[in-house]
């Protein structure tokens, strides 16, 4: 299944690990984000080193994540945004609905406000669980 995972789905599965990185890492889904989540993580290093993982650690799972999660360019669906401003009532969603309208997918994401919606389909990460029965 394509799916667009949003940066605290990705955060958590850093952090946290469980079900939420073995999803992550299984065969059943194929990720998509948008190149600023990535950025979003660099940004955010000092607070991940807080939850006990290391320098070492989190360039390693930066590097693993860059590889099973496809990294999309925000110019591959600026024709999307304004259709995902009339989705979303929160405007920092609106990349994460542009990119699943282009590519016409569902959204991973644990933000209940996502699904607010009818047009794109969210999946938490329990939701994702049940459907794969992990």
């Amino acid at each position: 299944m394509d799916i667009v995972a949003d940066a605290n789905v990705i955060f958590s599965s850093l952090i946290k690990g469980g079900k939420t990185a073995e999803l992550l890492l299984s065969f059943s889904l194929n990720l998509f984000t948008p190149e600023f989540v990535i950025e979003e993580i660099e940004e955010h290093k000092e607070e991940i080193f807080k939850k006990g993982i290391s320098e070492d650690e989190l360039s390693s799972t930066i590097g693993l994540l860059k590889e099973i999660i496809r990294i999309i360019p925000k110019e591959d669906f600026l024709d999307k945004l304004e259709e995902a401003k009339n989705i979303s009532s929160d405007i920092d969603d609106v990349t994460y609905f542009a990119l699943a309208l282009k590519l016409n997918c569902p959204i991973w994401s644990n933000d209940k406000r996502l699904k607010e919606q009818n047009i794109v389909k969210v999946y938490s990460t329990v939701d994702l669980i049940e459907k794969f029965d992990f």
